[in-house]
């Protein structure tokens, strides 16, 4: 049986190592230092993917369920209050919601584990602690997501058909214009915002150290930043959505500047969220004043095609 270690602190790719490189890469650079670039960002988009594709990555993702009930019923078989895969036991068990978060009690005559170790009742940890737990069963797995109080299922499937129908990810050609120079800009205080996620009522409130002001083409931008750890984190949209990248805006991150307020945003690493793929995530979109007012033609470009629809349960 499979077994998988997940890591919930952060978005799979939110680790990956900020490459910063030296020369400004305008029309005027070299060729080497161009070829460097070019590869830099290469092999982002190489981690991009395999992240993705990895077990706990989003492709995985089979189903998001809202727990709103003291008891819930789970398993294949249709009379149950949540429904899973066909390949899940008939009946699994149920989940309670109590005060300490959602307890999984589960059929003792099913097959379900936790660190590899067979488990009846559970209180799943939920994302948003320190150390979230997974449940799995054959080649299924899920987690609990809290979102403003409300908590809900993720399943997951190791051998999901999208895992071996994904087609590659396309992009913007590769541009060092799409490189800028930022300042960060502190509020007096870092603020607590409030941010729309693509699920009606769901907010999502990060703490922002303030905007992030750049040029682009002779013209003066802002964004405005989340704390993501040692990062920056920006949700931001363009004139490119709903056409040309996915309509609810992209995801960009950034090196958190020191005391000079200095960082670099490569809009050649902006990237879809995961509800560009499946309708399984709660990602926050693009704030009104996150919204550029111009075309960032670089990046994540969006395949329709590649969006997995829900199937409701019941």
């Amino acid at each position: 049986m499979m077994k998988v270690t997940p890591t919930f602190a952060r978005a799979p790719w939110a680790s990956m190592t900020v490459l910063v490189l030296i020369a400004a890469c305008d029309s005027g650079a070299d060729n080497l230092d161009r070829a460097a670039f070019e590869a830099a960002v290469l092999e982002w988009r190489e981690e991009r993917l395999a992240n993705l594709m990895a077990p706990t990555g989003f492709l995985s993702l089979a189903g998001l369920y809202w727990l709103s009930e003291e008891s819930t019923s789970f398993g294949s078989a249709a009379d149950n209050d949540v429904v899973f895969a066909e390949k899940a036991a008939p009946h699994i068990g149920e989940f309670r919601l109590t005060a300490d978060g959602v307890v999984m009690v589960a059929d003792p005559d099913v097959d379900v584990r936790f660190e590899d170790e067979v488990v009846q009742t559970l209180l799943i940890a939920d994302d948003t602690t320190e150390n979230p737990v997974m449940i799995t069963h054959g080649t299924l797995a899920w987690t609990v997501v809290q979102r403003d109080g409300r908590f809900a299922v993720r399943l997951r499937d190791f051998e999901h058909p999208v895992l071996e129908s994904f087609a590659p990810l396309e992009y913007f050609p590769i541009d060092p214009k799409w490189q800028v120079n930022g300042t960060l800009k502190r509020y007096s205080s870092p603020q607590v915002t409030a941010v729309d996620t693509v699920i009606e009522g769901v907010g999502w409130n990060p703490e922002s150290p303030g905007v992030v002001v750049f040029e682009m083409d002779g013209d003066v931008f802002e964004l405005e930043a989340y704390a993501s750890g040692e990062r920056l984190f920006f949700v931001f949209g363009d004139r490119t959505n709903g056409s040309e990248t996915y309509p609810a805006g992209r995801f960009l991150y950034a090196a958190m500047p020191g005391e000079d307020g200095q960082t670099v945003l490569d809009f050649n690493r902006a990237y879809s969220p995961p509800c560009a793929f499946n309708d399984f995530s709660t990602c926050p979109v693009a704030s009104p004043r996150n919204r550029l007012p111009t075309v960032v033609a670089a990046g994540e470009l969006f395949n329709r095609d590649a969006h997995v629809e829900s199937v409701e349960s019941h």
